[in-house]
């Protein structure tokens, strides 16, 4: 049995983890990430900034079952519509006002107002997002149950790809014209 696997990051990622680093080059810094420390740039299209402790930034999660990341939000900001298929994810409010929901397999919808201190679950696989509700930047910290939980952005599965038009038209119902203005912002083509 071993302590722990720090992931070796010179290897590729693999549905069991990263390999584990040899002991013997094993550090202290390994199980520290201060990349949690500093504010993100919410100076994009979304107004928003996740930044991402996962096994890639932070190789002592590997094998533990456990991440972190970083949300700052501006006012009028959202995390768009996106899933996590491996994991689930815990946010707690830090501060600001954050409206947070999901949207379960079954379609129903759970949507809440979130404050400082707040704490909501957000199950495996289902699609949820966040907004600033308030006036003023908000913060919050989010957990996983994975070193590695996986991202899709509904938005950019759909928009921000070679996927062609005529596909993205069928399959979302939308019209010829908004599927191009979409492709058009989020960077996708065809």
């Amino acid at each position: 049995m071993q302590d722990f696997c720090v992931g070796d990051l010179s290897f590729s990622d693999t549905p069991a983890g990263y390999p584990c680093k040899e002991v013997s080059q094993v550090t202290c810094d390994d199980f520290v990430f201060t990349g949690l420390a500093m504010p993100g740039d919410t100076s994009n299209l979304i107004k928003a900034a996740v930044t991402p402790a996962f096994v890639s930034q932070f190789p002592g999660v590997n094998g533990l079952g456990i991440s972190a990341a970083r949300l700052d939000i501006a006012p009028g900001g959202v995390i768009p519509l996106h899933t996590h298929p491996g994991g689930s994810e815990l946010l707690v409010v830090i501060e600001g006002t954050i409206c947070a929901g999901f949207i379960s397999s079954a379609n129903n919808v759970y949507v809440t107002t979130l404050n400082k201190g707040d704490t909501m679950v957000f199950p495996p696989g289902q699609l949820h997002f966040q907004i600033n509700a308030g006036d003023f930047p908000a913060l919050a910290f989010v957990s996983f149950n994975s070193p590695n939980p996986g991202l899709q952005i509904t938005a950019y599965a759909l928009f921000a790809n070679s996927l062609p038009s005529p596909l993205v038209e069928k399959v979302t119902f939308l019209d010829d014209e908004q599927v191009k203005k979409l492709k058009k912002v989020l960077g996708g083509s065809g």
